[in-house]
């Protein structure tokens, strides 16, 4: 994690991260937490002066319904300690949060089997086997594992028996089916190659023999952890899977396994272009971005420079942390918005066509107010239901020390809420007195979901060795709305779950496009129900699916305001 210099001249002590609150505000956010059995959450990673890299970026999020009873269920990973890794102590867990109504939740995590009892970083969900039940990968530092769904409330970890325990330090990882076969695959970024027997120098270690950066690295002058620059990364992984539902590494085969060790943290599959052959997305840390389109014999084409994606518009690598997905300005293409360290701009990637990109973050409003900011998980949100995806972003910084010193930006740091306003651009919205949008935390992973079924996107962030925050959407007005739960078809070589697959609603001159994504936001997991703001329409006047089989199928809807259940072939079917 490291923050790269924009050229523009910074006034440390006039941005803030925190404390910034406007009476006039509405509240879109409540703060929930305290209201659920969440609160009794405690993340916890490494030492509090956080010593070394592998204590920071642990946190990811998933929101699906494990059970199958229509109500979104949340998983939230754990860190750990170098003395419970040692086996000294024991170790943080893991929790699943079994979603009752009604803004109840149950501790299910000893029933289910989900402790993880690992370094976890990140959780992506997808239905490897379709058998109809999500099945959860969980990226750890250390051994990953992969919790199959055994239908009645519990989870095994099949990891080792299926060929997917990768070792290392495995991060924010995405199922998709790229070659077409019906299975999903799995890939799997590396961040750094750590050895707890030779670990790198630490901020206590600046008061021994040496010169400045020889024996600790630095930030602004502070004694700070040190990496990823200067340290070894890993290459990222991808793993096929074969008929008996085995997965063989197939990375350097496709052309995706970073042979540049770049410090992989997030990544997605995606339909980036029209050929109806899923791409890859990968965001590094401190080194460019990775962006593979998919060319239909198995392999990849690594397109980062030409495509506009790898540097941005100043044409320098970034820290890239988290990354959303989404048609803000329903063009029926999808951009992409990535999160970056402090004192360095998010940066908005626009789909221009034929996947090429432009960075448009400065034009769409959302360059300058993000530079004090640390992001990390983020999300497109349609928080108000007009039928255009706005933005939300967790924000926290990585060394405590900031705090000490007057440099304009905070530890615990914010969210940011950002309004479309249906012209390309974006405006922050205000945080009102005692909102969720008014607290700060540490945050790390994000995700989004309707927890409550009221039509209302709401969010859970996992923050770093705190509890997690639960925000609440409660904006009003709010427009009319529509949901959407895609079931592919196996025989046809659609993956259960559908990812993959791309939904269109079509309401008077809009026409929104959503995509079933697995992985994504930072290290973690969006509730994979697609959800489209209405606005004013009462009625919608045409539903398209793009299955992943490549096939197109027009469903009639009567009614809005609603979930539906769509299987491919066979319209709405719940």
């Amino acid at each position: 994690m490291g923050g790269v210099s924009t050229g523009a001249a910074l006034n440390y002590t006039s941005r803030r991260t925190v404390g910034i609150v406007d009476p006039k505000a509405p509240m879109v956010f409540e703060d929930a937490t305290d209201k659920t059995a969440l609160a009794n959450f405690k993340h916890h990673a490494g030492s509090p002066a956080k010593e070394y890299i592998f204590e920071v970026p642990s946190g990811g999020v998933a929101i699906f319904d494990y059970d199958g009873d229509g109500l979104p269920d949340i998983y939230l990973l754990n860190g750990s300690t170098v003395p419970a890794l040692q086996g000294k102590e024991k170790p943080p867990r893991a929790a699943l949060y079994h979603n009752l109504g009604n803004w109840k939740f149950e501790d299910v995590t000893d029933k289910a089997g989900v402790a993880n009892e690992r370094w976890g970083m990140g959780v992506a969900v997808g239905d490897y086997d379709n058998d109809g039940r999500p099945d959860v990968f969980v990226s750890n530092f250390g051994v990953s594992r992969l919790y199959h769904n055994n239908g009645d409330g519990t989870f095994a970890d099949v990891a080792e028996k299926v060929g997917v325990a990768r070792k290392g330090w495995s991060t924010g990882a995405t199922w998709g089916d790229y070659d077409g076969d019906g299975r999903l695959d799995l890939f799997v970024p590396g961040y750094l190659d750590i050895d707890l027997n030779n670990l790198p120098p630490s901020p206590k270690d600046a008061n021994k023999p040496g010169g400045v950066g020889q024996n600790f690295c630095q930030f602004r002058g502070t004694p700070v952890m040190c990496g990823p620059r200067s340290l070894t990364g890993e290459s990222d992984t991808l793993y096929h899977q074969k008929p008996d539902g085995t997965f063989e590494d197939t990375s350097v085969k496709a052309g995706v396994n970073d042979p540049q060790k770049y410090y992989g943290f997030s990544a997605a599959f995606v339909h980036a272009n029209e050929d109806n052959l899923l791409d890859l997305i990968v965001v590094n840390d401190s080194t460019p971005k990775l962006f593979y389109i998919n060319k239909g014999d198995g392999t990849f084409e690594e397109v980062g420079y030409p495509s506009g994606v790898a540097l941005n518009e100043n044409g320098r690598e970034q820290a890239g942390m988290g990354i959303a997905i989404g048609d803000y300005d329903n063009s029926g293409r999808v951009s992409f918005h990535i999160t970056n360290f402090s004192d360095d701009s998010n940066v908005l990637y626009h789909n221009d066509g034929d996947a090429n990109f432009t960075d448009v973050t400065f034009l769409a409003g959302l360059g300058e107010i993000t530079l004090p900011f640390l992001g990390w998980g983020t999300s497109f949100i349609d928080f108000d239901n007009d039928g255009w995806l706005d933005l939300i972003v967790a924000n926290g910084h990585v060394y405590p020390t900031v705090d000490e010193h007057q440099w304009g930006t905070s530890y615990a740091q914010q969210a940011l809420l950002f309004r479309n306003l249906r012209n390309g651009k974006f405006e922050r919205v205000g945080a009102a007195p005692n909102s969720g949008l008014a607290a700060a935390w540490c945050g790390r992973g994000l995700a989004v979901a309707d927890l409550d079924g009221d039509g209302r996107l709401d969010a859970v962030i996992n923050n770093a060795d705190s509890k997690p925050t639960v925000l609440k959407n409660v904006a009003s007005p709010v427009g009319h709305w529509l949901a959407l739960r895609l079931v592919g078809d196996t025989a046809k070589k659609s993956p259960r779950d559908a990812i993959g697959a791309i939904a269109y609603v079509t309401t008077g001159k809009v026409r929104q496009r959503r995509d079933v994504i697995s992985g994504g936001s930072y290290a973690s997991q969006n509730d994979m129900t697609l959800h489209f703001g209405l606005g004013a329409a009462t009625t919608v006047d045409k539903v398209e699916i793009k299955w992943p089989d490549g096939s197109s199928e027009t469903v009639n809807i009567s009614g809005i305001d609603r979930k539906l259940t769509i299987t491919e072939g066979k319209g709405v079917t719940k």
